[in-house]
């Protein structure tokens, strides 16, 4: 790998890929940035830069086709939102017109196929994030409880079920209720829904469903997260070991230990997440 892109989104995801990648040894690490979302320090992170709006995807692609990029990799979030409210040219509307329903996979698995039309190889959104990918066990001085636990293990089972609809990667439990399961207002909104009908005490399970393409919208918590969990009064979170992304993970356990937030990766029959383009390098 000499010559990767990353497209960009918002957040502290990009940077880190940029940074990664450098430290791993790619020569040189550009940024499709978009517009009004990719950060500065993302920006500055990289060897170049190129500028689109996000109604501009189509050419987009076109461009980074046309650099002889070695591979992409889609980090960062776009607010699902922007799927009503951009103006789109009409080559993505009908991209969009085209697909019998609209979710992250729907939406990503698109955008992914028409990158493979121009040749455009998309990489793992895991690789180069080795420090992200926590394994198995607590990350924080204080494990889940035993209540917490069965809460985890029951959040669990029920992330695994809806997975397989691709409705979202969150789920709130409490003493065996499940309060909330993200859709598609995200993670941040559906602890804040659950946090209200449950009262403090509830816990999370977050993560990936079955076969999920790990290329995109792969399971990510941050410092945002935690907050709004203090906010909402959840006091454990529990996420697939080895296949979660935690961004700014020291400051992350830091706060989580201040405010008694118990952080816990727990084991899984799937498999781990790739840190590598070719697939080696995965994170046990």
């Amino acid at each position: 790998m000499k010559k990767l892109i990353v497209i960009s989104g918002s957040g502290i995801y990009p940077e880190l890929v940029v940074r990664g990648a450098k430290a791993s040894g790619v020569s040189q690490v550009d940024v499709l940035a978009v517009r009004g979302s990719t950060s500065r320090a993302t920006k500055k992170a990289a060897d170049g830069v190129h500028e689109i709006g996000i109604g501009e995807i189509a050419a987009g692609i076109r461009w980074v086709a046309a650099q002889g990029y070695d591979g992409a990799i889609l980090a960062g979030q776009i607010n699902p939102l922007s799927l009503f409210r951009s103006r789109f040219d009409d080559e993505v509307k009908a991209w969009l017109r085209s697909l019998p329903c609209k979710n992250a996979h729907t939406v990503f698995g698109k955008l992914i196929e028409e990158f493979g039309k121009v040749g455009v190889k998309i990489l793992p959104a895991t690789s180069y994030m080795d420090d992200c990918l926590p394994g198995e066990g607590a990350l924080t001085v204080r494990s889940p409880d035993e209540r917490e636990q069965k809460d985890i293990a029951h959040g669990a089972a029920v992330v695994r079920d809806v997975g397989r609809h691709d409705v979202g990667q969150t789920v709130l439990v409490k003493e065996g209720m499940v309060l909330a399961v993200e859709a598609f207002e995200g993670t941040n909104a559906a602890i804040l829904r659950g946090g209200k009908l449950g009262g403090k005490g509830a816990v999370i399970f977050k993560g990936a469903r079955e076969g999920h393409d790990m290329r995109f919208d792969v399971p990510v918590i941050g410092m945002k997260t935690l907050k709004t969990m203090k906010r909402a009064g959840v006091t454990a979170l529990g996420f697939q070991a080895g296949r979660q992304i935690v961004l700014d993970k020291e400051s992350v356990i830091a706060y989580a230990n201040r405010h008694g937030i118990a952080l816990v990766g727990m084991k899984t029959d799937l498999p781990p997440a790739p840190t590598r383009p070719d697939g080696e390098g995965s994170v046990s």
